[in-house]
């Protein structure tokens, strides 16, 4: 699978290819391949220089397999100021996953100091020796420079992703599309525990309040807290020079894996 990438395209429609499989079933899509699809579709039917898509929230409702992918969109709301876009992913005719994206217009900060908390004190991936562990993002699906913690490991963790092949064939992966498909990261980074993962994410929202500058994405995990089986993982986002935002998702108690 060394960078093949995770879809092609077809008479207008996706096909996924084995690097899109995920990790609960080897006949079905990762979930990072679903956000990021929805995610680069409405960029490209959507998007506008002066608009910054602010929030992207996915719901994965059904795990896809292979078959064949259409994914469709429509305008909810396209005002002076918010541009509200939903899209579906439709696998093999049947509805799999639903997105919503607001893209906010940029204008000016107001005058005056907010709070916010501090920058992490990360140092650059290039300072951080490549993993021998040949696990380190899932075999080779993305690129990892961990900086504190780690799976199986309890404590906060913190590292840097970048993606290694094209999410759709031939189509440069933009500054947006790199944050859609590795959002759904959140969901194992945060709620792994020394166990293994025992949740899956049925969803994922991202909010941005800049897109990256960098290849490299930085993951914060800020949040985890479980009841009866359900669960929420929170991250903060970086790239090489500060703060871009967050990613948050919902889980369920699933069989564990190691």
């Amino acid at each position: 699978m060394a960078n093949e990438p995770f879809f092609r395209r077809q008479d207008g429609r996706f096909q996924p290819t084995p690097a899109c499989r995920g990790p609960w079933n080897p006949k079905s899509l990762h979930g990072r391949v679903i956000v990021g699809l929805l995610g680069h579709v409405i960029e490209q039917e959507h998007g506008e220089a002066d608009l910054l898509p602010a929030r992207l929230t996915v719901d994965m409702f059904r795990l896809p397999d292979f078959s064949e992918i259409e994914v469709t969109t429509r305008v909810v709301r396209a005002g002076g100021r918010l541009k509200l876009v939903e899209a579906d992913f439709i696998s093999g005719g049947t509805p799999m996953a639903r997105a919503s994206c607001q893209f906010l217009r940029r204008t000016a900060n107001p005058e005056g100091n907010v709070w916010s908390p501090p920058n992490w004190d990360a140092p650059a991936p290039a300072d951080i020796p490549r993993p021998e562990d040949a696990r380190e993002g899932m075999g080779g699906m993305w690129a990892m420079r961990r900086i504190t913690g780690g799976f199986g490991t309890p404590g906060q963790r913190r590292t840097w992703m970048s993606e290694v092949r094209e999410l759709v064939e031939g189509e440069a992966l933009t500054p947006f599309t790199r944050v859609a498909v590795a959002a759904d990261f959140a969901s194992p980074f945060a709620n792994a525990g020394d166990k293994g993962l025992g949740y899956i994410n049925s969803d994922v929202t991202v909010y941005l309040h800049r897109l990256p500058k960098t290849p490299w994405v930085g993951f914060e995990t800020i949040n985890h807290h479980a009841t009866d089986g359900v669960a929420i993982g929170e991250c903060f986002l970086y790239d090489e020079e500060g703060p871009i935002g967050s990613a948050a998702c919902a889980a369920l108690a699933q069989s564990r894996r190691p």
